[in-house]
Order: structure tokens, then C-alpha cells, then sequence
């Protein structure tokens, strides 16, 4: 670990940002741990010597990481569905992968890796216990116990989301394993092939920033929290290990959002009040 300090530090002295080296000593570890015996990398990314300066700055940008709400992903996969770069059958898997993250905050591992027969229509819930490992394109037992989980669908977006769902399945009678979402060779689908002719263009077309698959379950943490929903149950339906990394999720909220809520709040009060005042004055 001494020797990945130092070479950190000769990083740190070239301009470096602490966020792109951390990218690149996950690329290093992927690569060397496919070298090693037991397939785990030869350094922990939890023995790097970063200053508690740069620490909090690190987690001030983390509050700003994109992220993308329930309007945000009907208006992408709206463009989506428009591309010329895509067939019929791509534009319809497509948009259906955008918005259904958005109303259930699946990860893209656990998403590529749905069958149908982990989707209750009737009961309105999905059951989450595989991912796909994005390095080497295969279907894995999910990340942690608490990744193991039943989504349920019961709010409006939620219930948007399945109907959408529902739509995408058809009435045909498919092979309960069957990949919800696959390739054209049924095998489960690439990330980087989704934002490369799906999502980025799609993006660009907005106007939004550019981001991964990550972005719209930020977007459904930060809604169900908004709307108050128990943390116990967030954390829950979220599949996250810890309240702590639930907190992380939050973010930093749009002003547009804090001064809807105060709308929201106080907003008829104020009216009141004021009404009251404009009367006492006549």
C-alpha cells in the first residue's frame, strides 16, 4: 500500500484531481485482480492516505453528482424513442430502461438482470436477486444481502413505471428466465452500449448533463425521501446496507425543489395572511 501512496502523490503533484485517481486505481484493481490467484486486487482503496481537506471537498462534490428525476426520465426516453440510430425494438427496451430505475431505484447491475418471472404484475412488485457484472457481462448473486430485496410499486410513478412495464411485456407468454431486457442474442445488455446509442444522445438532445445509469436512482432516493417517506423503508426498497449510504444518496437538493416545498409548506398561509392585511388596511 506504501508503494500506491507514493505513486498517488506524484499524481497529486501533477494536477491531478483525487476523484480521476481513484477511477483509475478501480481500473488498475479490476485489471491486476484478473491476474491474481484469488481473483481479489493486490490494494484496498480504504488504506489511501487522503488529507481530511481534501476529504470533505470530495464529499461536497459528491452532493452535486447528477442525478435524474421521474419528469426528467419520461422526457428522455420521449427523445428515445425518436432516435434514427435505433430500430424499433432498441427504442422500446431503451426508454423502458430509463424510466423503470426512476420509479423503483433499481441499480443498472440488478436492472440488465431481471427475468420475467421476478415481475409480480398483480401485486405490483418486483424482486431483485441478481446484477450483472459490468466487467465481465455475466449474472451474478447481488452485492450484498441487503441487495436482495422486493420492490413494491406504490406510488404514482411506481405504478406508471409497471404500467409501462406491462406495455414493454405484451400479453405473449414468455419463458419465465427470459431476460426482460437482452441483446438481439438474448444475452443481458452492456451499460456502455445503452449510454453510447441510448441515453448520451438522448441527453445532448436536452440539454442535460451527462451521466450514467446511476443518475436515475439518485433521482428515485431523492424523491421517495422528499415525499417522507420512513427511512427504514427507503433504505429498504433502496437495498442499501446502511443508513449511511442511504444519507449519501441525498445530495445536494435543486433550489427549484426547496422553494417548491416551501411553496408547498406555506405557501397558502402566506396568501392568507396577506389577504388578511389588505382587508384591515381597506
Amino acid at each position: 500500500m506504501a508503494g500506491v501512496n507514493e505513486w498517488i502523490w506524484k499524481k497529486r503533484t501533477k494536477g491531478l484531481s483525487w476523484v480521476t485517481i481513484k477511477n483509475i486505481l478501480r481500473t488498475m484493481q479490476r485489471v491486476l485482480s484478473c491476474f491474481s490467484k484469488d481473483k481479489k486486487p493486490p490494494f484496498s482503496l480504504q488504506g489511501l492516505e487522503i488529507p481530511e481537506k481534501d476529504k470533505l471537498q470530495m464529499r461536497i462534490e459528491s452532493r452535486k453528482a447528477v442525478s435524474f428525476s421521474w419528469t426528467d426520465a419520461n422526457r428522455i426516453a420521449d427523445v428515445v424513442r425518436r432516435l434514427d440510430r435505433l430500430d424499433d425494438s432498441r427504442k422500446s427496451i431503451y426508454a423502458t430502461v430509463f424510466v423503470l430505475p426512476a420509479g423503483t431505484g433499481l441499480r443498472c447491475g440488478e436492472l440488465f438482470a431481471l427475468r420475467v418471472d421476478d415481475i409480480d404484475l398483480e401485486a405490483g412488485a418486483i424482486r431483485s436477486d441478481e446484477s450483472v457484472d459490468q466487467r465481465t457481462f455475466t449474472i451474478r448473486p447481488c452485492k450484498n444481502a441487503a441487495a436482495y430485496r422486493t420492490v413494491v410499486l406504490a406510488d404514482p410513478e411506481g405504478r406508471e413505471a409497471l404500467r409501462m412495464l406491462r406495455q414493454f411485456l405484451g400479453e405473449a407468454q414468455l419463458d419465465p428466465n427470459t431476460l426482460v431486457f437482452h441483446s438481439r442474442n438474448g444475452s443481458a445488455l452492456r451499460e456502455t452500449n445503452v449510454l453510447h446509442d441510448g441515453l448520451h444522445p438522448a441527453l445532448k438532445a436536452l440539454g442535460l448533463p451527462t451521466a450514467g445509469m446511476h443518475a436515475f436512482r439518485r433521482g428515485c432516493n431523492r424523491r421517495w425521501e422528499l415525499a417522507g417517506m420512513n427511512p427504514a423503508v427507503l433504505r429498504q426498497q433502496m437495498g442499501h446496507s446502511s443508513a449511511t449510504m442511504t444519507a449519501r444518496y441525498t445530495g445536494e437538493i435543486p433550489l427549484e425543489q426547496v422553494r417548491a416545498e416551501f411553496s408547498i409548506r406555506s405557501g397558502n398561509k402566506i396568501v392568507v395572511l396577506e389577504n388578511m392585511e389588505y382587508e384591515a388596511v381597506a
